[in-house]
């Protein structure tokens, strides 16, 4: 063996004892009671929960800093399989079947691990939200225990699924109810009366109206409790449900006293011949708020809108394609945050004789006009007034009869646009439509 091949064979055997000697440093584990873990949150706070309903997954990370290798003789939680939390420990599941707890786990020296919550919660027989509590238990080899507390409020709800009503029906509720499936369909013939109630719509669901839809002090909205982010709870992102249809069938509609918000397009009302007697929808002293479509949308239809808010919405706030509408003392203002191509405060299309009146309305938005009147129709009636509203548009000076008694509302103005109002918070999302004392619309709008 020449000094070459010798020389090679020392560098392979300290290679081998520099690699054996850090794998004992790193396989070394400590019994100390002074070598602990570290965690990501001492608290894991869930939002609100319907119960019987899975949450999203939450999750947090342990570490390991104290120098040493740590071994885990159990992960569990202390309730056991009584308030409905799942846990799983870098891949090892709690089964809730086996006393919820899993057993020898190792943590290297400088090592990690993600631990992943989710909840079902149990009913809890109670009207209002209820406070859970649990507490993840780490027993240390060393004899320490280690703990971090899991925290949701549960929420009891009542379930529908694909709920048709084919005769005259009450829905009215303490409890909430959510609304799974393609929602509610009312037949032709039937009334439904919602009132005194909130309704949480699944993804996709909504209402289709084929009979009558009452309602009176009732909430729609999406089922989403959570937060998208920390700052912002997914009741204020678009979308989160279909919204309402009106079929062609559908006339005598009321909406009283009702907050409809989060939809895809809230309001739909299909084609249908003209009544110039009944108005297929009159909504009274509503808001529509945070559309991903339209907020109301009506095709040749007959409606009356009164002391409502229609605001922030991808589509246009309020789209009228031909037909006849008459809106009093109502806020339009568009200020949806997600896209700059959104659409108007105020849409009126001629697709056939239209007839529009608005009085003592505030019409507003971002941009610089958010009042859009087309006529591609020029053989039907085009005939529309408007008299004391504020009006963020080019100012039409040479029409006295159409306008009346009007603000016109410029970029140049000092109070303008979202001045107008007590809070609009594009960060977090968050707004009041109520006139803040300083805005030159005092008496015009919904408030």
């Amino acid at each position: 063996m020449d000094v070459r091949q010798m020389k090679q064979i020392g560098l392979l055997l300290a290679i081998m004892i520099f690699g054996l000697t850090a794998c004992s440093d790193d396989d070394s584990f400590s019994t100390s009671r002074n070598h602990q873990l570290t965690f990501s949150v001492d608290t894991v706070k869930m939002d609100t929960v319907f119960s019987n309903v899975a949450s999203r997954t939450y999750s947090f990370w342990v570490f390991n800093r104290s120098g040493d290798g740590i071994r885990l003789n159990t992960v569990r939680l202390r309730n056991g399989n009584q308030t409905g939390f799942r846990v799983n420990v870098d891949g090892s599941y709690l089964d809730n079947t086996t006393g919820s707890v899993v057993n020898d786990l190792e943590v290297r020296k400088g090592d990690s691990l993600q631990v992943f919550v989710e909840l079902t919660a149990p009913e809890n027989r109670q009207l209002e939200p209820q406070q859970l509590e649990d507490h993840l238990l780490f027993q240390l080899e060393s004899g320490v225990e280690q703990r971090v507390c899991l925290q949701a409020y549960s929420w009891d709800a009542v379930k529908l699924t694909d709920l048709t009503v084919a005769a005259d029906t009450v829905i009215e509720s303490a409890k909430p109810i959510v609304i799974y499936g393609d929602g509610i369909k009312v037949d032709s013939g039937a009334v439904l009366t919602i009132r005194n109630t909130t309704l949480f719509f699944h993804d996709q669901a909504g209402i289709t109206v084929n009979g009558i839809l009452k309602t009176e002090k009732a909430i729609l909205r999406g089922d989403r409790l959570d937060h998208m982010f920390d700052y912002l709870p997914y009741d204020r992102v678009s979308g989160q449900w279909r919204g309402i249809r009106f079929g062609r069938s559908s006339t005598g509609n009321e909406l009283t006293d009702t907050e409809i918000r989060n939809a895809t397009t809230a309001v739909q009302i299909d084609s249908a011949a003209i009544n110039t007697t009944i108005q297929r929808l009159t909504m009274q002293h509503c808001v529509v708020h945070n559309s991903k479509g339209d907020g109301v949308c009506a095709v040749h239809s007959n409606i009356h809108l009164s002391y409502c808010q229609l605001t922030n919405t991808l589509g246009d706030c309020l789209a009228l394609y031909g037909g006849v509408a008459v809106i009093d003392h109502c806020t339009l203002a568009q200020f949806y945050p997600f896209d700059a191509k959104r659409g108007a405060a105020l849409r009126f299309v001629g697709i056939s004789d239209m007839t529009l009146t608005c009085t003592n309305s505030l019409v507003t938005g971002y941009d610089e006009d958010v009042v859009m009147g087309e006529r591609p129709d020029t053989t039907s009636v085009f005939d529309y007034q408007f008299s004391d509203c504020l009006l963020r548009t080019p100012a039409v000076e040479d029409d006295t009869v159409s306008f009346k008694h009007i603000i016109w509302e410029t970029p140049k103005d000092s109070i303008q646009g979202k001045q107008h109002f007590v809070k609009i918070d594009e960060k977090n999302l968050d707004y009041d439509f109520h006139l803040d004392s300083l805005s030159t619309a005092q008496g015009l709008g919904c408030y």
